[in-house]
């Protein structure tokens, strides 16, 4: 049964990734008011499901960071009249896959079946959210496995960065928090917490779901009913304050013993839903995010060769934004990668592109769009997140327009916007020489 579901799998990779294909988005409802949004695909008997719950680790109580991962990594350990070794055990012998993640904004789960046990899968799907156990022999289990995890973490120099730019540019809110926890905070976690958790934040008004497969309308609507209703209707009232992004020019230097320096960078970006963001999304992709074809790699990594990758991306969260990067280079050589960066940055921020390559950019960003289209599970994905960002069901179909609708007068008013390397915040970790910090690493476990 692995085999097949593996053999299918690949088959619809191979269907969907087709730049010809059209792919039509249903919104579907259930008797029961549960809304989805569905593409059909009849090619092969597989089925893939993304749902998406508003509310994430940001929400996770004070002193109790790490409680929604460990209910992501706990509630389909045994649920309903199964335990741990039953449950995993079915999923196993159906070859359905099930799993759960956390993230700053949201809780997620994917789902995968083949068609002739998807009503099997769907129970156990029902079972996770509803009826979680909670048994002791897994909570100590994941527990263990998660601290296991954070000090792993606290010894990698990239985890390191990472968390102390959220802390530096978020010091006084939840968004600076690890979601994973920290080294004091999970232990804290007590069952009546996970229990809680799910009660509290699994409801059917901050529920979003995204299907694609061997399925119609009408079967879905069923399942959706028979999954879904027996959530609570509302979840418990939370809200996360707006941020301000802090940081602006800070340098941050943590002291580690290894022979190349980790660097972070970032400051505040912009919004998902700002009339500017396709036009920001251009400009990155010229400045750090187009890989091979960006400014930072062509300077940092082709002309000088000082380090094997540079980047930067935008990462519009649901009450921040910000636009961040990274390099990693020789610690002799992280003052010049800097510089660097800094004036590529600033050069970006006063002229912003040249006409020919925001041409080049949106010849790529266009081109390449339907390769996002790869699998089922990624489309499942991207159903919910134009539902998590109000995009519209023909979001897919608008898409392109908006990257074509970028003019070089807007990508350069934008970018002055957008790009200040005096805010650019900063974070090495490693024995830089020539880098001078003019603020205090924080503690990542406070």
């Amino acid at each position: 049964m692995t085999r097949c579901f593996a053999f299918l799998a690949a088959l619809v990779l191979l269907a969907m990734a087709g730049p010809a294909r059209a792919v039509e988005v249903q919104r579907v409802v259930s008797p029961g008011g549960i809304e989805a949004w569905l593409v059909e695909d009849h090619t092969n008997p597989i089925l893939s499901l993304d749902l998406a719950f508003r509310g994430g680790a940001a929400l996770d109580p004070a002193g109790k960071e790490g409680l929604a991962n460990m209910v992501s990594g706990l509630i389909d350990e045994g649920a309903g009249p199964l335990d741990s070794q039953a449950f995993q055990g079915r999923l196993q012998e159906l070859s359905i896959r099930l799993s759960f993640n956390a993230s700053l904004d949201t809780f997620g789960g994917t789902l995968q079946t083949l068609s002739e046990t998807r009503d099997e899968a769907f129970r156990l799907l029902r079972l996770a959210l509803t009826e979680p156990r909670f048994d002791a022999e897994p909570v100590t289990r994941i527990r263990s496995q998660i601290l296991a995890g954070l000090a792993q973490e606290a010894e990698d120099p990239r985890s390191i960065a990472r968390r102390t730019l959220s802390k530096v540019l978020f010091p006084d809110h939840p968004y600076g928090r690890p979601v994973s926890g920290t080294q004091l905070s999970v232990p804290r976690i007590t069952v009546e917490d996970l229990r809680t958790f799910v009660k509290e934040r699994f409801a059917r008004d901050t529920l979003v779901i995204g299907v694609v497969g061997d399925i119609t309308a009408q079967e879905l609507a069923r399942l959706l009913d028979e999954t879904f209703l027996a959530l609570p209707a509302t979840a418990a009232s939370a809200a996360v304050p707006s941020a301000a992004v802090a940081g602006d020019g800070a340098v941050v230097v943590v002291e580690k013993d290894v022979p190349q320096s980790v660097v972070a960078f970032g400051h505040e970006g912009i919004r998902r839903d700002d009339p500017d963001y396709y036009a920001a999304y251009v400009v990155n992709y010229i400045l750090g995010g187009g890989g091979f074809a960006s400014r930072l790699y062509k300077e940092v990594r082709e002309k000088r060769g000082l380090a094997y990758s540079v980047y930067s991306y935008l990462n519009p969260l649901d009450h921040a934004a910000l636009v961040v990067g990274g390099v990693a280079t020789q610690n002799g050589r992280v003052a010049q990668s800097l510089e660097i960066i800094r004036r590529e940055w600033g050069r970006m921020g006063e002229t912003g592109p040249s006409a020919q390559e925001l041409d080049d950019a949106k010849t790529y960003l266009t081109g390449s769009f339907p390769l996002r289209f790869s699998s089922s599970g990624r489309i499942a994905g991207m159903l919910v997140g134009m539902q998590l960002e109000n995009l519209g069901i023909d979001y897919l179909d608008r898409r392109n327009a908006f990257i074509e609708a970028v003019t070089l007068d807007q990508a350069r008013r934008v970018a002055r916007r957008l790009y200040d390397p005096d805010r650019l915040a900063v974070v090495v970790v490693g024995h830089p020489t020539g880098v001078t910090p003019t603020a205090p690493a924080p503690d990542l476990d406070s």
